[in-house]
């Protein structure tokens, strides 16, 4: 464990020009500058060419940008982010990026990539058949690894030193499943030596992060510039809270975070079940179902009665349960989520947060199911969940979504041949990469149908209200 700071300037390279870092990790080291501590700044680059348009208009503002927050009651606050202090641009072999990752001067380096970027089976394995995969096996740069992989092997080369690599994703054990998933592809690119430079010269801190952030709206733009005078073409925003715990397992050095708010902890463990389980799982199941209600935002389906029972049955009977004891107070945790997302100043989208289904349902949802099992009891309040998402799905298939549905892993083909199929909730209820071990149990696929029928009828009697 390295707790010492550099008294030379490092840099932070982050990967993910998306709103969420800006809003966030961005947010910390921002926080350190202003006290005075210099020590840190950071790069920001990306993956997938989607991103240039941002990354193109923070360069034209030297990395500055404005952030938005609001809080429940409505009361907005206006900052100007001044921690990202080199842009990468993008190229198609990300050459700027992998040059960054391997300067001696880049001590740590950070992702965001959304669950469905890690390309982990059930089992959190790397899912080895998906195309981006095999792409980067054979010498790409589309994933995380490939990415990752470039930049470690350059760095060998260029002997440019231990790096701390650090996930800022809402998978639960992320570092560990990263470097799992890293370490697996390495294998099979037959890149023994990076292998063994990895496990002596890199650290894969677990972290929890959160900070409901939206994708930004025009009126971001209009409002940051009413209020600041700044014309930000990349602004920001987001929720007041604001949290962040990291294993404190750094090998290169680190910012002094905890200055700022950050929990530099042991274990991240107790607080990323709380997190995934209570928060991120909730989140879905309002998005799915106000979707299928018809309507846009998380705020005014967090505020639908019937649909905040469901959000708040599931942690209630299934996982405050499952997660006991805890050193968090469980029942005021999803209370002051629940308000969080009744927040009408956000105006967060369902079509956001209802992305990445066939992720979230392994990773967020599953081990509840399965520790209800296991206890002997029944998850009727957890099973509703992968049936909104199955009848949501099911609208997805016949073209009635009223957005496009956005997801890492969809395999569209297969998802419209379980739907054209004689028993489509029995493959879904069956489904191993869903399910994990409940797919073998008929009670599971008995519960399923019982639950799906659940939704139609609530969503019949809603529509008849």
């Amino acid at each position: 464990m390295n707790k010492t700071h550099n008294s030379a300037s490092s840099i932070w390279l982050h990967i993910g020009s998306g709103s969420f870092h800006r809003a966030h990790q961005a947010w910390y080291l921002h926080r350190l500058l202003i006290q005075g501590d210099d020590r840190w700044s950071i790069a920001l680059g990306n993956i997938r060419e989607d991103g240039v348009p941002v990354l193109n208009a923070l360069a034209a503002q030297e990395g500055k940008y404005v952030l938005e927050t609001v809080t429940p009651q409505g009361e907005r606050a206006y900052e100007m982010i001044t921690s990202i202090q080199k842009i990468i641009p993008w190229d198609n072999e990300l050459a700027a990026l992998v040059a960054q990752g391997a300067d001696p001067q880049t001590k740590v380096i950070s992702f965001t990539v959304t669950e469905g970027g890690y390309y982990l089976d059930n089992q959190f394995n790397l899912d080895q058949q998906n195309a981006d995969v095999q792409a980067d096996i054979h010498g790409g740069c589309r994933t995380i690894y490939g990415a990752i992989a470039h930049i470690l092997a350059r760095r060998i080369e260029q002997k440019g030193g231990d790096v701390t690599l650090l996930n800022c994703d809402n998978l639960r054990h992320n570092g560990e499943r990263f470097r799992n998933g890293l370490l697996q592809f390495l294998a099979l690119r037959q890149q023994k030596d990076v292998i063994a430079w990895v496990k002596n010269h890199t650290r894969s801190p677990n972290t929890m992060v959160d900070r409901i952030t939206p994708r930004p709206s025009p009126e971001v733009a209009m409002r940051v510039e009413a209020a600041t005078g700044f014309k930000d073409r990349a602004p920001v925003m987001g929720e007041a809270f604001i949290q962040w715990v990291v294993e404190d397992d750094f090998i290169a050095g680190r910012p002094a975070l905890e200055d700022v708010g950050v929990e530099m902890v042991g274990s991240v463990l107790p607080y990323e079940e709380a997190k995934i389980r209570i928060l991120n799982a909730s989140h879905s199941c309002i998005a799915w179902a106000g979707t299928l209600l018809g309507q846009s935002f998380i705020d005014v389906s967090t505020r639908t009665e019937n649909i905040c029972r469901m959000a708040w049955d599931y942690v209630t009977e299934d996982v405050i349960p499952s997660l006991s004891p805890s050193p968090l107070d469980l029942a005021s945790y999803r209370d002051v989520v629940l308000e969080r997302f009744s927040n009408p100043h956000i105006q967060d989208t369902n079509q956001r947060v209802a992305a990445d289904g066939f992720s979230k349902i392994p990773g967020f949802i599953t081990p509840t199911l399965q520790e209800c099992y296991q206890r002997g009891q029944t998850p009727r309040a957890t099973a509703m969940l992968p049936a909104l998402f199955f009848v949501y799905m099911q609208q997805w298939h016949l073209s009635r979504l009223p957005y496009e549905y956005q997801d890492g892993i969809l395999d569209a083909a297969a998802v419209h041949a379980l739907f054209d199929s004689a028993d489509p909730l029995g493959r879904f209820a069956t489904d191993e990469k869903l399910f994990a071990s409940l797919a073998a149990k008929s009670e599971f696929t008995d519960l399923m149908r019982q639950s799906v029928a659940r939704v139609n009828q609530w969503l019949s009697d809603a529509k008849r209200a």
